[in-house]
Parts: C-alpha cells; sequence; structure tokens
C-alpha cells in the first residue's frame, strides 16, 4: 500500500474500499502516464491507462453519489481535479 492509500484507510487492512482503490489507482495512473511520455509508440500501455482512468471515474461517481463527505476528502488529498 501507498502512502496515499493508508492515509485514506478506514482501518489497517483496508484494501477493497472506494477510496483505498482510488488512491492505487491513482498512483497507477501517474506510472503509466510517466511512461507513456518516455515510449509514445507504446500503445498497449495507453489502453490500460485508458482502463485504469475509466475505473476511477467510475469509483469517483460511485463515492459521489453515495458518500459526498468522502469524496471530498479523497479528492482534496489526491488533488484530483473536479
Amino acid at each position: 500500500m501507498t502512502k496515499k492509500s493508508k492515509e485514506l484507510a478506514i482501518h489497517e487492512k483496508d484494501t477493497g474500499s472506494s477510496e483505498v482503490q482510488i488512491a492505487l489507482l491513482t498512483d497507477k495512473i501517474e506510472n503509466l502516464s510517466n511512461h507513456i511520455k518516455k515510449n509514445k509508440k507504446d500503445k498497449h500501455t495507453s489502453v490500460g491507462l485508458l482502463k485504469a482512468v475509466n475505473r476511477r471515474k467510475k469509483l469517483l461517481d460511485y463515492l459521489k453519489k453515495n458518500k459526498i463527505d468522502s469524496y471530498q476528502n479523497v479528492i482534496s488529498k489526491l488533488n484530483l481535479r473536479k
């Protein structure tokens, strides 16, 4: 688990909550986008990046509908634009 996901975890062994999944996906997205900047012709990685972004968007939409305070906390801690 990364530092960001530990901050958002509900309890010590939390790996499945939406907040932690969003934090892990954010780290993955940052790594993939850096990789794509270096390797412009790597189309396979760009597909994986799109999937990760869409999955994170769905999780953020879920949080926005059901747990608005948690949504705002995640947006502020991860510095996401919304």
